[in-house]
């Protein structure tokens, strides 16, 4: 059996990571899907262009023939991934590039050290 900790090393080992700053000049430049795999509840303050797909969802959102594919993920295309450490989207990068996914980064730090870098974001804020 191999332990939570095992599965995030290993992620963390296979999967490329860029800074704030390397994925902010991606964004800048365009062609890319960045994905937030946080909760809902977890949105309230994201990156701009960000697409909303919950970890769990992840797989179904990623898959060109489900139902559930959301259209901004392509097997071939850019994705960078984030949560709000890194942790999360390093296993979520992974489950991509088990999908085939092609080229696949994990934002170092999350949107935490996005924030600390001073990059901009969105607030959304929940209606009552």
């Amino acid at each position: 059996m191999k332990t939570a900790a095992q599965m995030v090393a290993e992620a963390m080992a296979q999967v490329h990571r860029i800074t704030p700053a390397e994925a902010a000049a991606e964004l800048a430049d365009g062609n890319v899907a960045i994905v937030d795999v946080r909760e809902p509840v977890e949105w309230e303050r994201h990156i701009a262009g960000a697409v909303q797909v919950p970890r769990g969802l992840l797989e179904f959102a990623a898959d060109p023939v489900s139902p559930r594919h959301n259209a901004e993920l392509e097997p071939t295309g850019r994705v960078i991934v984030y949560c709000r450490s890194g942790v999360r989207a390093a296993l979520a990068a992974k489950t991509l590039l088990d999908m085939g996914y092609e080229n696949v980064a994990n934002l170092e730090g999350g949107i935490t050290a996005w924030i600390e870098a001073g990059l901009p974001t969105i607030e959304h804020h929940a209606e009552l």
